[in-house]
């Protein structure tokens, strides 16, 4: 009985997080898993070493916040340099220093809404998407590949432009051997049980809600492309 209760107490000191929290395996202890991308990604994260702010406020902090939590001892090192308005144009002009020098073992990109808004031409969009790619698994042959889909907010007409713009994004993904995270779905499902307002805030930009959304597909995709 007494070990029993001690056992139960024992429980209840361990954090929630760790309790409801399956390790995800390619977040092996010390590995860096570095964000990129557009203000998706950038949720307005500091430019300093405040780490209250230095990942922003969005799916990148939920998904470093709880894994960080549960698995202290694993040392996870998460980082974001998602830059508000880029396309993958301004992202090839920063992926020297704000990539490749970072040397991840985990590179989640997000990048294509405002290459769609500014009219990126579809081919120069992926031959470069390709390039930067291609010059990231030459730094890093063990590379872990995450390819987030660009998406928008759930409407009853679909942008043609946005959808090519996702197949070529899964092109890449197989191409690369990456984990593929598709987005548009998950909004679209979840405009079912609420506006599309309650997910995305404008036509781009989710609301808190809308990336606790992106963080468990993120994490439900990786976990299952790596078990």
């Amino acid at each position: 009985m007494k070990q029993t209760f001690q056992a139960c107490i024992a429980l209840l000191l361990v954090p929630l997080s760790s309790q409801a929290l399956e390790p995800i395996a390619a977040f092996a202890p010390n590995v860096r898993i570095l964000f990129q991308g557009d203000s998706i990604t950038d949720g307005k994260r500091g430019r300093n070493q405040d780490p209250n702010h230095i990942l922003g406020h969005g799916y990148v902090f939920i998904i470093a916040a709880r894994h960080g939590a549960a698995f202290p001892e694993r040392k996870l090192d998460f980082v974001n340099r998602g830059v508000s308005g880029n396309t993958v144009l301004n992202l090839q002009t920063r992926w020297q220093t704000d990539t490749l020098e970072l040397k991840p073992d985990i590179l989640s990109i997000l990048i294509g809404v405002n290459d769609s808004g500014r009219g990126v031409p579809f081919d120069q969009y992926e031959q470069v998407y390709d390039k930067i790619i291609t010059e990231a698994k030459t730094a890093n042959p063990m590379l872990k590949l995450v390819l987030c889909e660009p998406f928008l907010k759930p409407k009853e007409k679909v942008n043609e432009d946005i959808i090519k713009r996702q197949e070529i994004v899964a092109r890449l993904a197989e191409k690369h051997g990456a984990a593929l995270v598709r987005l548009q779905p998950v909004f679209d499902e979840a405009a079912k049980r609420a506006p599309p307002d309650y997910w995305v805030w404008d036509n781009v930009h989710p609301t808190y809600r809308g990336h606790q959304l992106m963080a468990d597909e993120w994490e439900r995709v990786v976990r299952d492309f790596w078990k």
